[in-house]
C-alpha cells in the first residue's frame, strides 16, 4: 500500500487555515448583530471641549469666547511686521585660538555663546576683550561676524 502524500505540515497549516476562517465568520456574525440599526445623529457626534479634549457632552455655552475671523494670521508674518532685533551686539570674548584662528564670544545680555573665525574680523582679538558682533546663520549655528574690539 502507497503512503499518504499529507505529511504532518500540511495538515497543521490546513488545520490553523480552517480555524482562522472559522474565526472571522465569528467576528463577522458579532459584527452583524451588535450593528446599530437606525441609530440616531446625537449619538454618534463627538464635541471639542475648550481644551481641546474630545468628550460626548455639548461644550458649555457660556465659555464661548467670539473670535474675529479678521484678526486671524494664516502664514508666516510678512518681514515687516516682525520686530526688528537689533543688529549690532556686544559681548566678550571668552576663547581664542589665534594659531587656529577660531574661538567664542559669549554675548552680555543673552549669555550665548558664538562661534567666531578669523575671516569675521575686522579688529585683532584676544581672550577677555569685550567686543561688538552681528550675527549670521552658518552651517552649525549662528556664527559671530564683523567682530570689532570695543
Amino acid at each position: 500500500m502507497a503512503k499518504s502524500q499529507q505529511t504532518f505540515n500540511k495538515s497543521e497549516k490546513e488545520k490553523k487555515r480552517l480555524k482562522k476562517r472559522e474565526l472571522k465568520a465569528k467576528k463577522k456574525e458579532e459584527r452583524k448583530a451588535n450593528a446599530v440599526k437606525g441609530a440616531k445623529l446625537e449619538d454618534m457626534l463627538v464635541y471639542v471641549d475648550e481644551n481641546g479634549q474630545l468628550t460626548d457632552t455639548p461644550p458649555d455655552p457660556t465659555k464661548k469666547i467670539k473670535v474675529d475671523a479678521e484678526s486671524i494670521v494664516l502664514g508666516i508674518p510678512k518681514k515687516e511686521e516682525m520686530e526688528e532685533e537689533s543688529k549690532e551686539k556686544q559681548g566678550k570674548v571668552s576663547f581664542f585660538d589665534t594659531s587656529k584662528g577660531f574661538g567664542f564670544i559669549i554675548d552680555s545680555t543673552t549669555q550665548e555663546k558664538y562661534f567666531v573665525h578669523v575671516s569675521g574680523l575686522i579688529d585683532q582679538i584676544g581672550e577677555n576683550d569685550k567686543v561688538s558682533f552681528e550675527l549670521e546663520k552658518g552651517l552649525k549655528g549662528m556664527n559671530a561676524v564683523r567682530v570689532k574690539k570695543i
